[in-house]
């Protein structure tokens, strides 16, 4: 059999069984992080949930921590799914870059109203005892490429980088955008980071009392940070 054949080829009745289980756990475990968080998160409880013993579940995942590296890569994948088609169907269009800056920042919003308690995971308080491993950096870097490919096309405005900020942008340029400009995507940072903060206080609460509901603030965010990047 060719390795072709061996990818096409139908899964057993086993490595179906073993799919759908890994599934159920990880979705218990997502209900547990809804509930306790992820540093409460244990093997013990999901198997408790799913009714059965704690020694089947260490078949499937060795350990919390590797139970809680698939959910950090399972949510980083899915957030940066939700930014590429954004940006693909802006592209689709014919979208500007600013209309695809738009359609990125507005899925990732989106995304994280969704799954508050995933994005909470992969973007909020880091897990005590948890360090995550490198297999998670394709994972994470999807939803940054996007900004990336937007950022490498804007004009790279005026002024000179700081020897240390020049050589950090080109850090990530290499790995996502070599392409891209070091002002322009020194700019696109900046943007992206603010909206990330943003999403952060409206789903933790701090525009209580302020900017809440928080969907014209955003909206004007997301048209601020377009200027700050020269999108037209």
């Amino acid at each position: 059999m060719t390795t072709i054949d061996r990818v096409n080829a139908p899964r057993t009745a086993r490595e179906r069984a073993r799919a759908e289980l890994t599934s159920e756990i990880t979705a218990a475990a997502r209900r547990q992080l809804a509930e306790v968080g992820a540093a409460q998160l244990s093997l013990r409880a999901v198997a408790r949930e799913l009714g059965m013993a704690s020694s089947a579940v260490y078949r499937y995942f060795s350990s919390r921590d590797e139970l809680l590296t698939t959910l950090i890569t399972d949510a980083y994948d899915a957030v940066g799914e939700a930014l590429e088609r954004a940006d693909g169907d802006a592209l689709a269009r014919g979208g500007t870059l600013r209309e695809r800056w738009r359609a990125a920042a507005h899925a990732l919003r989106g995304w994280a109203r969704a799954h508050p308690h995933e994005y909470a995971l992969i973007h909020g308080s880091p897990v005590p005892g948890y360090a995550a491993p490198q297999e998670t950096i394709a994972a994470a870097s999807r939803a940054y490429a996007v900004l990336a490919g937007i950022a490498a096309e804007a004009p790279p405005g005026s002024g000179d980088l700081s020897e240390t900020l020049a050589a950090q942008v080109h850090t990530i340029a290499e790995a996502i955008a070599p392409a891209a400009d070091p002002r322009a995507l020194a700019r696109g940072l900046v943007a992206w980071t603010q909206l990330y903060g943003m999403v952060s206080f409206e789903l933790f609460g701090q525009f209580a009392n302020s900017v809440d509901p928080a969907d014209e603030f955003f909206a004007y965010a997301v048209e601020t940070t377009g200027d700050l990047m020269g999108l037209l």
